[in-house]
């Protein structure tokens, strides 16, 4: 009886410090629903001791949220994981991001890595262009190709007052001198539309509603890997790019837990499911989605986020008059 009562009391007490000893994390995020999930669960088979609850939504929501509750004293969010290095360089800049000087970059291009080591790279994603195979039957080859009145009038993007990809993807093409903003008004005065995130243009492009469209290559490409009617194009001039930053918020009560799922998502495990999600991965050595050519024959667009985070709001606006928001 003693040793019965003796075992109850140890079992009681484990379940008691294993209820103590786990946290909860909640990880704002732009990357999809179905993803995120799975992200969740090979996260929480190492470590499975913290819990992630999510909030998923496109850029433009995240950061309106965060800044409301901040307002209002505090936000729940412990991390954030978005397509935007200019609104992670306005958090930064908000002192709202904690530094991680020990986190685990080595052999990573200090290119996808903030200096101050707030926000780092999570894998690469580029833009370019999408197209129905059914509705096509010679492929754009060029972002030129796109103004064409036939093709135009069946174009759809998404917007940067929405999707933070968008906001990159803008920003880098109206810093271009051989495009800018009169490149958006040729393609505006043509009949070209946007959506809203980069879900409305695979959408869109797929039931065939639009032949053409903008897109990030990762949703072209899946979309084709499961039979969809279409085919990515990385457009010869060069394509925009997006580093997907993640970043533990300073404020957060959960900071060594938060922590933990950074350093996780710059980990192996996390690095090949990125890849098998159709990412190209940061940390060297992990093989590329199959079907994508490597990333260093692909021609990157040079940008400059500081530029894009002084203009941002000037250039949602631009972009709101041409295609309405």
């Amino acid at each position: 009886m003693f040793i019965r009562t003796l075992l109850a009391t140890t079992i009681a007490a484990g379940l008691a410090f294993h209820a103590q000893a786990e946290e909860t994390i909640t990880v704002y995020t732009s990357q999809p629903q179905d993803q995120m999930t799975e992200v969740v669960k090979a996260f929480n088979a190492e470590h499975p001791d913290i819990k992630v609850e999510l909030f998923r939504s496109g850029t433009t929501e995240i950061m309106a949220k965060l800044q409301a509750e901040y307002a209002a004293g505090k936000s729940p969010a412990d991390v954030v994981l978005i397509a935007d290095t200019v609104a992670m360089t306005q958090l930064k800049n908000d002192d709202r991001l904690l530094a991680i000087p020990d986190a685990p970059v080595t052999g990573i291009d200090p290119a996808f890595i903030d200096t101050d080591k707030t926000y780092f790279g999570t894998k690469v994603i580029t833009t370019g262009i999408v197209y129905n195979t059914d509705l096509v039957k010679t492929a754009p080859k060029s972002w030129n190709d796109l103004l064409a009145t036939d093709v135009a009038k069946s174009l759809i993007m998404p917007s940067p007052l929405y999707s933070g990809a968008a906001v990159i993807h803008v920003g880098t093409m109206t810093q271009q001198p051989q495009f800018g903003w009169g490149y958006y008004e040729k393609l505006a005065k043509a009949g070209a539309v946007a959506g809203q995130g980069n879900g409305t243009v695979i959408e869109a492009v797929a039931r065939g509603e639009k032949a053409y469209g903008i897109i990030i290559e990762y949703m072209a490409l899946n979309a084709k890997k499961k039979g969809s009617p279409v085919d990515f194009v990385f457009p010869s001039e060069g394509v925009s790019s997006i580093t997907q930053p993640v970043a533990v918020l300073k404020a957060s009560d959960t900071v060594e837990a938060a922590k933990t799922f950074v350093a996780w998502q710059l980990s192996k495990t996390a690095q090949e499911q990125a890849s098998a999600q159709g990412y190209f991965p940061v940390v060297p050595g992990i093989t590329q989605p199959k079907g994508y050519p490597a990333l260093d024959t692909l021609k990157i667009l040079p940008a400059d986020s500081a530029a894009m985070l002084k203009a941002d709001a000037e250039s949602k606006e631009t972009f709101a008059e041409l295609f309405g928001g």
